[in-house]
């Protein structure tokens, strides 16, 4: 593990300090641990954490020693994540994993104009297939579950577990591609009342229909028409949700953590995030580099092959020489695979500019509990603030 004691500060403040956590990486690079560590050192330095994966694998439950998690946040026994009892009496640690149709429904009833409105889209078949699969649905969602947590849920620190990288960019997108749908000509002819619109009713509406009725049956055409009919009236709620949530993304409070591996693929997954990320007006602050080989020492490896073959032509005591020799071939491909993955690291360094860097080694174990979670944590953070 290679952390300065600026990079430890660095991270120190961001779990001290912000209030929502954006963790972001192609899958498999150890994103899921990442945030729940950064929550759960939240906790520990007395906040009120909670941790929130749009990803619908049980990673997160897993990493928390929990059998599920569900929509709504469940906090976590203290026992189970401050055994000693050293953390502040204020910190509490919640998880939960996001429910696409349950947000969306929380999200209807919130803008309509009375429990009748709510209740006829709701009830609506066309609203029903698509509120859970969509395109772009699960995150725009995702948004509007960070939103509610940060307006209603009470928590100090909200750390969003994002989907692979590619995706988590639809996940930043989605307040934007609301506001064109809202502002798209067919939906607006569609929401007119059932007179103007049998009026200007045009071929693109028809054929925006047609296209609806290949996908979902001719038989719920009028569902969908229903549907738009029922949506009168709460477009411009959906309008200001969004523009809250795309505020919310770029609030100081707000702060964006890439969380990759060293292998090859995954750094050029991360180096197109960050890329993407300073088109979006967005910066990285803290890049976690997961499973590191150890450095090992500075010597470098031809150094330690030329011992190896020293050694090999020592004939005092032929086989320790040998065995040494074999360990300073060993020690040899352990510098080459480091000095490889920082290698790789360079690029994506000069691409996040001054963001805080962490890398993490390789670790004898799975992180699967508490225990396992705490020591990644310790590796992290400064030791000597862990407890607040």
């Amino acid at each position: 593990m290679t952390v300065t004691a600026t990079s430890e500060r660095a991270l120190d403040q961001l779990v001290d300090q912000r209030r929502v956590v954006i963790c972001c990486g192609s899958g498999g690079v150890g994103k899921t641990t990442t945030a729940a560590v950064v929550a759960l050192e939240g906790a520990r330095r007395g906040r009120n954490a909670v941790v929130v994966t749009i990803d619908p694998a049980k990673r997160l439950a897993n990493a928390l020693g929990l059998d599920h998690l569900s929509d709504t946040a469940t906090e976590i026994d203290r026992s189970r994540w401050d055994p000693n009892g050293d953390a502040p009496p204020s910190g509490r640690l919640s998880a939960l994993m996001l429910d696409t149709k349950s947000t969306f429904d929380r999200l209807i009833t919130r803008n309509a104009g009375s429990d009748d409105q709510a209740q006829g889209i709701l009830e609506n078949r066309f609203y029903r297939n698509v509120s859970g699969a969509l395109g772009g649905t699960q995150e725009y969602m995702a948004m509007e579950k960070l939103h509610e947590l940060h307006e209603e849920g009470g928590f100090d620190l909200i750390v969003v577990d994002t989907p692979p990288t590619r995706h988590a960019l639809d996940f930043l997108d989605a307040p934007k591609r609301l506001i064109r749908l809202l502002d798209n000509r067919i939906f607006r002819l569609l929401m007119m009342p059932t007179r103007a619109y049998l009026r200007v009713a045009s071929v693109a509406v028809q054929a925006f229909l047609r296209t609806v009725s290949r996908v979902i049956g001719t038989e719920v055409v009028e569902d969908v028409v229903a549907f738009f009919r029922a949506f009168e009236g709460m477009e411009q709620g959906f309008r200001d949700r969004a523009r809250a949530v795309e505020a919310l993304i770029s609030d100081p409070s707000t702060a964006f953590v890439l969380v990759t591996s060293p292998r090859r693929d995954a750094v050029d997954e991360a180096r197109y995030f960050a890329q993407s990320l300073t088109a979006h007006h967005q910066t990285v602050e803290a890049l976690i580099v997961n499973r590191v080989h150890p450095a090992f020492g500075d010597e470098a490896p031809e150094g330690l092959r030329a011992r190896a073959e020293g050694l090999r032509s020592d004939t005092r005591d032929p086989e320790a020489a040998a065995r040494l020799a074999a360990l300073y071939e060993n020690l040899a491909d352990f510098r080459d695979i480091a000095i490889g993955e920082r290698t790789h690291l360079e690029s994506l360094r000069d691409r996040i500019g001054s963001a805080t860097v962490a890398y993490v080694p390789f670790l004898a174990h799975d992180v699967y509990d508490f225990d396992a979670l705490g020591e990644v944590a310790n590796l992290l953070f400064v030791a000597s603030d862990n407890a607040g």
